[in-house]
This record gives structure tokens, sequence and C-alpha cells, in this order.
């Protein structure tokens, strides 16, 4: 959205998509095809090379894009960035999930603008929240909000404080395994200071 940047970094993205002959969405869409296809060939070669040769490759064909004028350096840069950080994702199949979700993120964004991110936002934390694995829901326990479990979310607690298993996961009420124990354990083992 254009009154969310700040005016000489906007002036400085207009002027180098000033000469470009697509718009922004034909040139963002290009460049995710061509780093998916390079993507997609990286993983077929040796593991240790692949992902090497899909980023570097998926660099070079972007600047060349850029030195012919058919796409501009920011795209490059935001499109490397999306692409790049796509690689913290563990598994091969939520990569697909959120390859899935970027390209329709992409779409719905080009027809509505800043209103179509917040609405496609909108829309994807309401389906995270609706869906369930196994029984439990996906963002449990944020929501529905289950506030004992939230001991083993983003910070752990220490194995003597969790003696409860999380609510949404099991109706088995009784105690972890080896929470008193580990308590009483590693005490003992502690030397006293004096």
């Amino acid at each position: 959205h254009q009154e969310m940047v700040p005016t000489p970094l906007l002036i400085n993205i207009i002027a180098q998509h000033e000469g470009t002959p697509f718009p922004t969405t034909v040139e963002v869409l290009l460049m995710q095809a061509i780093f998916e296809i390079l993507r997609e060939g990286g993983i077929r070669t040796p593991r240790v090379v692949g992902s090497a040769i899909a980023i570097v490759g998926a660099l070079v064909l972007g600047q060349a894009a850029v030195d012919a004028g058919i796409i501009s350096d920011i795209i490059v840069i935001i499109v490397a960035i999306t692409t790049i950080s796509n690689f913290a994702i563990p598994n091969y199949a939520m990569g697909n999930a959120a390859r899935l979700v970027r390209f329709t993120m992409i779409f719905i964004v080009s027809a509505l603008g800043f209103m179509g991110l917040l609405m496609g936002a909108i829309a994807l934390l309401v389906e995270l929240c609706r869906l369930k694995s196994v029984g439990v829901p996906y963002m449990s326990p944020f929501a529905p909000k289950a506030k004992t479990a939230l001991k083993d979310t983003f910070i752990r607690f220490p194995l003597w404080k969790n003696t409860t298993r999380p609510e949404g996961i099991s109706a088995d009420t009784s105690p972890r395994v080896g929470g008193e124990d580990i308590v009483t354990d590693t005490q003992k083992e502690q030397p006293e200071f004096r």
C-alpha cells in the first residue's frame, strides 16, 4: 500500500519500475515461477548442492531479468526473501501448503490491494483455527485457549512444573510420566552450597 511506505523509498521503487513492461503482479508471478522451477530441479539433484543451485540459479536469472528490463530490482529482492524463508519449513507437504497460500494471497492482493491482504490473512487465520488434526485443534493451545497447555508453547517450562498433560490432547488426567520423579532425582544429584 502506497501510504505505508516512506516517500523516498516509494519514489525509488517507482523509478525502478518505470522501464518494465509488465504490471507488478505479472512480475511477481514470473519470478515465483522461475524460483519454483529451479527449486523443483534442485530437489532432484544431490542433497548438498540442490538448494544452493536453486537459490543461486534463481538469483542469477533474476539479475539477468533485471538487466534485460523485464522486472524491477525490488521484485527480485521480495521474491528471494519469500522463497528463502520458505526453506525454513521442514516438511515438504507443509511447504506445498505454504506455496498454495502464497499464490492465493498474490492473486487476492493483486485484485483487492491492502484490503485483500487483510481479508486473506483473516480468512487464513479463521481456517487455521477451524482445522483439527487427529481430533486436536490445529492452533491449540491458543484457539481454543488452554491456559495450562501454554507452558509447552514458545518457552518451555521446566519439567518439574509440567506435571499434568495438556487439556485438549488427552482425557487422561493422570500425571505425566516422570514429573515428580525428575524433581527428586535432580535434587538428590545436586550438591548443596553453603
